[in-house]
């Protein structure tokens, strides 16, 4: 595949997975169906899965209509866009100037223009709303900010041509995932502490109930036989919600992308979750005998062939 036809992400979100794909992938079932991500966010293993040939139908969705229309656009109306943020000047004026414009009085290109200029040139990359549902991220400062990137746009929209993009709730997903599907949940994270709260790309938020309702959306993803991975801040509140047969926890390493001081980014331990062990021989042992390998279907670890070992539960 030509290096132009290698799409990135097109928007920074806080919580963005670019760092976190190897290790996503690392967990990745060996076979799936159709692959769904109900808090796409920036799509970053999406696009990872797209760049290396690993998925064939997807389903992306998320309940910030800004954000889902910014990616119809990509994949319908790309050369639109593209003019518009070409005749986009990166100027702290013409930045409030369109801050401030209703995009529910534009066309889906304009509305998907402005949120990629507002992503590039606001401050620490941050998508934010206040409780009206406004962007009031403040202007960044930036040397060459490149909110024009026609490649990898272009990359992008040929990415997205046959996956079917969605303005739904996380829940919604059980109504479409059937058994066999891969579903990849990367929520707002549970806060780390009182200022590491990252959860306004909504006006509603997203709450400890919240983070339960997930949990209960996983467990019945769990019992259709569908795969589900789940990445989450390392709490003990997290912790808790999964210690159940269901799920596996792993601990892994990630960067802090965005945070308001620079001393604050860095290396952090984060969790990942599955429903089914991750070790490919493992997984490839029970798919040869026939057997599902989703762990409610061994949940003492007792993989009846010769991989038994390890299954066993992780801490």
């Amino acid at each position: 595949m030509s290096d132009l036809l290698l799409p990135r992400p097109f928007l920074k979100w806080a919580g963005g997975k670019t760092q976190l794909t190897d290790a996503l992938l690392e967990r990745m079932p060996i076979y799936f169906n159709t692959y769904h991500e109900p808090f796409v966010g920036s799509g970053a293993l999406f696009f990872r899965l797209y760049r290396e040939r690993k998925i064939k139908q997807a389903i992306l969705s998320d309940i910030n209509a800004e954000l889902i229309d910014t990616y119809l656009a990509i994949r319908d109306h790309v050369w639109e866009v593209i003019q518009l943020l070409s005749e986009f000047p990166y100027d702290k004026s013409f930045y409030y100037q369109i801050r401030e414009k209703d995009p529910w009085s534009m066309s889906l290109a304009e509305r998907a223009a402005r949120m990629i200029y507002l992503n590039k040139t606001g401050y620490n990359g941050l998508y934010r709303v206040n409780r009206q549902g406004k962007f009031n991220v403040p202007f960044g400062r930036y040397k060459a900010p490149k909110y024009l990137d026609k490649d990898n746009l272009l990359a992008a929209s040929l990415a997205l041509q046959h996956v079917e993009i969605l303005c739904l709730p996380f829940e919604t997903v059980v109504e479409r995932a059937k058994p066999g599907d891969w579903v990849y949940f990367d929520p707002p994270y549970a806060p780390v502490s009182r200022t590491s709260n990252f959860t306004s790309y909504h006006a509603n938020g997203f709450a400890l109930k919240d983070q339960e309702r997930l949990r209960d959306i996983c467990i019945d993803l769990s019992k259709n036989k569908v795969y589900v991975i789940l990445s989450n801040s390392d709490t003990a509140i997290i912790r808790s919600l999964y210690a159940m047969p269901f799920f596996a926890v792993d601990e892994v390493q990630a960067n802090r992308a965005i945070n308001c001081k620079g001393a604050k980014r860095g290396k952090i331990t984060e969790l990942v979750i599955t429903n089914y062990p991750v070790e490919r021989t493992v997984q490839l042992c029970l798919l040869e005998q026939g057997l599902p390998y989703l762990n409610e279907c061994h949940p003492t670890g007792a993989c009846p062939c010769c991989c038994s070992a390890a299954l066993r539960r992780r801490s």
